[in-house]
């Protein structure tokens, strides 16, 4: 039996304060050719998540908040934010599930964020991913800048950087 406990909680989240990305996840299927990948992650406000879709016709995404304030945004081809959600582990919306091949990205919005995510598997990190070329890759120094801007934009407005 696995437990999560609010130690559980605080140990991730010391982890994230401490990673170069301030940001950390706990994996709880065995191996990376699970079929079901699910995994809790802890991410603080300046960790930054480069906008990115899963090509994979079976990579829905699945994410729920368990601590703390997640921004969840969609974008279309182009980078124009199609949908912002909030997600609060104590709010109206707790969750979502997105489809395959969907723009996304996330952004923590307080500090001590944790959300589980379940995905379809297995992982494999050469197709895992396909990033937006409109936004910067991570450790450019417009980051915190771009951050900031997703933070703050609304729907139908423009991501690019």
């Amino acid at each position: 039996m696995k437990n999560f406990d609010q130690r559980f909680f605080d140990q991730l989240v010391e982890r994230a304060k401490a990673s170069p990305r301030r940001r950390t996840n706990e994996n709880l299927h065995d191996d990376y050719n699970a079929p079901v990948q699910r995994l809790f992650i802890a991410m603080e406000p300046d960790s930054y998540v480069r906008p990115h879709r899963h090509i994979e016709s079976n990579k829905w995404e699945f994410f729920y908040v368990s601590q703390g304030r997640l921004l969840f945004l969609l974008y279309d081809e182009q980078g124009t934010v199609t949908k912002k959600v909030e997600l609060s582990a104590n709010g109206p919306q707790q969750g979502l599930e997105i489809p395959p091949n969907v723009w996304h990205s996330t952004v923590a919005l307080e500090s001590g964020t944790v959300f589980f995510e379940v995905k379809e598997g297995p992982y494999t990190v050469t197709t895992d991913k396909g990033f937006a070329q409109w936004a910067p890759v991570e450790g450019d120094p417009e980051v915190a800048d771009f951050i900031a801007k997703l933070v703050n934009i609304q729907e139908g407005e423009s991501a690019r950087f």
